[in-house]
């Protein structure tokens, strides 16, 4: 993980003579009160930090327990430390389909996009079966990130048939609203959702430290007719997203 700048070794006032958990307290403080470290903003791992500065875990983890003392900093449980009054959590039911820019449009948030890739190719053979088509058949495959409000909630990768969706470059904001100009509406999907901890890249995406908790989410979208319009894979935030289902009693 490429550490913010204020944390490179000069910015820890050696010539100051508090201990270096006070020192380091103060450099967050500062940046916090400045705007350099923003609300929600994640901070490195206590392991990168002290290796950065060169002082001790120890030392980290005490000024980090007298910053959320503070109220400046809150611990997430398996996802890290983070600058206080981050981004509200989102919750989505699983009793409706939705995109994620409808979802995001029915809160009265931004829906925004960073297209990673986009390409038509050949299905291989993996993909042929997600679909249900044919190996070798043209497919469409989408990977973005998605925002809400700017700040990075999702990585996501689509594949879709190319009989449905020809060129990558039409797909705006909704992949789901260009498929229903098109005249294909989705009508269900079944979802498999997996907890896991991210890597590196994926981290560094959602601005989140390595290793952090968050929901890999495996969908499959079907039109009326039961043809296969989508799969897709998406990477949530652990911290910023909930999936909430609402069960009856079964007979």
């Amino acid at each position: 993980m490429t550490l913010p700048g204020i944390f490179s070794p000069d910015k820890l006032n050696r010539d100051d003579p508090a201990p270096a958990y006070r020192r380091l307290q103060t450099l967050v403080s500062e940046a916090i009160a400045s705007g350099e470290l923003k609300p929600g903003a994640a901070l490195p791992s206590e392991r990168e930090l002290a290796v950065q500065l060169g002082i001790s875990r120890v030392t980290v983890r005490k000024a980090i327990v007298g910053l959320v003392e503070d109220g400046l900093i809150v611990q997430r449980h398996g996802s890290g430390n983070y600058v206080a009054g981050g981004p509200e959590r989102l919750v989505q039911s699983l009793s409706q389909l939705y995109s994620f820019t409808e979802d995001m449009k029915s809160r009265g948030r931004e829906a925004g996009t960073r297209w990673l890739s986009r390409e038509r190719a050949q299905a291989n053979a993996d993909e042929a079966g997600l679909l249900g088509i044919a190996e070798g058949e043209m497919v469409i495959r989408l990977r973005r990130l998605r925002l809400a409000d700017g700040e990075p909630i999702a990585v996501e990768w689509s594949l879709t048939p190319a009989s449905v969706l020809a060129d990558p470059q039409d797909v705006g904001a909704s992949l789901y609203e260009t498929f229903r100009a098109r005249g294909y509406k989705p009508a269900r999907a079944v979802q498999h959702f997996t907890a896991i901890n991210v890597d590196a890249e994926t981290a560094k995406l959602l601005q989140i430290p390595v290793g952090s908790a968050a929901l890999d989410i495996h969908r499959i979208t079907r039109l009326e007719d039961g043809r296969i319009v989508e799969s897709s894979r998406s990477i949530f935030r652990g911290d910023a997203y909930d999936f909430v289902a609402e069960l009856g009693i079964g007979a």
